[in-house]
């Protein structure tokens, strides 16, 4: 049964996450310079999700919109970014925003959260 859930839930992702693929997004215009002071700003900000995860879809959609160069951390496996994210983060929860500043780590969980800060910073 949890098998079957499983193949059901990550079947449903795949299609979701197809659709928000082919649908465009309205991408924020920027000059060559003003993109390139957003790109050094992106450099700290990495993104642990789930490929399939709706939420996690709905915060790519937001990083494509804003044309963010953000790191894509696949926490959905058993490897070293599932790993971190309990280590670090203190729980496999996604999407998880890691943002470095200086020698801080912030794990920003909650995709409503992501989003406001996304949109706040890089409007």
């Amino acid at each position: 049964m949890k098998l079957l859930l499983k193949i059901f839930r990550n079947g449903l992702g795949a299609i979701i996450a197809f659709f928000s693929w082919i649908i465009p997004v309205g991408k924020t215009k920027r000059s060559h310079e003003a993109q390139k002071e957003v790109d050094k700003k992106t450099q700290n900000l990495e993104l642990y999700q789930f490929f399939g995860c709706p939420f996690c879809i709905k915060v790519r959609r937001v990083i494509r919109k804003l044309g963010l160069k953000i790191v894509v951390r696949n926490a959905q496996t058993a490897g070293t970014y599932r790993e971190e994210l309990l280590k670090k983060g203190g729980k496999i929860q996604v999407p998880c925003l890691k943002i470095t500043t200086d020698n801080k780590i912030t794990w920003l969980y909650e995709s409503a959260e992501i989003i406001v800060y996304l949109e706040k910073r890089f409007r």
